[in-house]
């Protein structure tokens, strides 16, 4: 059974799925002797690792992925899901990173639609057009049925554009055919609540 099956499989349980940050190989091998199952690659403890300070969008994607084949390497069975942050591009660019994460084993990747490069601003990260973010699914799900990994779409809308737009995108995202959604900064439990109930019975991952 590949990662993606594996993850889907652990997924399917009632449980909650805890799922730690790692970015590097000593990261990883700490979170799979501690007996996790499955990790995130995180573009923020990236970032600081490699760059001594906060997630700007300044980490490439050459980079995220030599982090990935990092971890991977030194903690090979741990499922990871890797963050393919907002594709590094348009849509094409959203498949061409999917595909590599797939290729070199990573169980899922998340996508989110934020616009780049980020306005250095503390409002929030200003989002992409609905429509633009559904065609960065749209692409990720197609790309992801060469390796079969899990899409996590992601809104980073809600401080800027309200909870009503962001649980829309999930939605939205749900049609589309993403496998995990993901909403950020929700205010309180009734967001969440929100959010998971736009899901429509998929897996709703939370920070």
């Amino acid at each position: 059974m590949n990662a993606p099956d594996r993850l889907r499989a652990l997924l399917k349980k009632p449980d909650f799925v805890v799922m730690p940050a790692v970015w590097d190989g000593l990261t990883a091998k700490l979170t799979a002797n501690a007996g996790f199952e499955t990790a995130f690659l995180s573009g923020s403890c990236v970032a600081a690792s490699r760059l001594g300070g906060p997630d700007l969008d300044l980490v490439s994607f050459g980079e995220m992925f030599d982090s990935f084949n990092m971890v991977h390497g030194a903690a090979p069975d741990l499922l990871v899901l890797a963050d393919g942050d907002h594709g590094y591009g348009n849509a094409m660019n959203v498949q061409r990173t999917v595909r590599a994460y797939g290729r070199a084993g990573a169980a899922a990747v998340l996508i989110e639609d934020k616009i780049t490069p980020r306005a250095l601003t503390s409002a929030g990260k200003p989002c992409l057009p609905r429509q633009e973010a559904r065609m960065k699914i749209r692409a990720a799900v197609e790309a992801a049925k060469d390796s079969g990994i899990l899409i996590l779409a992601r809104t980073d809308c809600r401080p800027t554009q309200g909870i009503d737009e962001a649980v829309a995108r999930i939605e939205m995202y749900v049609e589309e055919g993403a496998d995990i959604l993901f909403l950020d900064s929700p205010a309180d439990e009734g967001e969440i609540k929100r959010a998971v109930a736009a899901a429509r019975g998929k897996p709703s991952f939370a920070v």
